[in-house]
């Protein structure tokens, strides 16, 4: 064989194992694992300034069908969806759902993003300790977005790491309401 096809070859077969290693890798960091049972409980008993600063208690959206979004405003993937949440809120409020939008950043940053762009669905600040939150929610590696769709007995149903597909996100909540 021919020394360079063999290097090229070689090196090809090097290149395909690293990038399986690197896929294993991944697929172990960026997954989502089994909920804590009591991640719902402990999003509904806490209390979280909106987006203004004022306090609210999470617990007013008990037996509701929740979509629960963890983002943050330096995250375009968040940034992105939102629009999108927003159309759904105002999609399927008629249906007693709810969107909670959970800021895992500074209440600053939070609220100087709500002035610029204002959601149907409430913007609430958990700072870094919604990181917590988002492990409880089964989300391992903390990425954002993460959403969870929960239903009326306060039960997770569908959980999207990453930004979620719009038809997929809108099946998920027609399952649960």
């Amino acid at each position: 064989m021919n020394p360079r096809r063999r290097a090229w070859i070689g090196g090809a077969a090097l290149a395909l194992g690293f990038g399986g290693f690197g896929a294993w890798v991944a697929s172990r960091r960026y997954r989502i694992d089994a909920a804590d049972h009591s991640a719902v409980e402990v999003l509904l008993a806490s209390t979280m300034p909106d987006a203004q600063g004022r306090p609210v208690r999470l617990a007013e959206w008990r037996g509701q069908p929740l979509v629960v979004n963890f983002w943050a405003t330096w995250c375009p993937p968040c940034v992105g969806e939102m629009p999108e949440l927003s159309e759904i809120q105002r999609d399927y409020a008629a249906r007693g759902l709810q969107i909670l939008g959970i800021g895992i950043d500074s209440d600053s940053n939070i609220r100087q993003f709500a002035e610029k762009m204002p959601m149907s669905y409430p913007l609430l600040v958990a700072g870094a300790g919604g990181s917590e939150l988002t492990r409880r929610f089964g989300n391992t590696s903390g990425s954002l977005p993460f959403t969870a769709v929960v239903d009326r007995q306060g039960r997770i149903r569908h959980r999207i790491l990453g930004r979620f597909d719009n038809a997929e996100l809108r099946a998920a909540i027609a399952a649960t309401l």
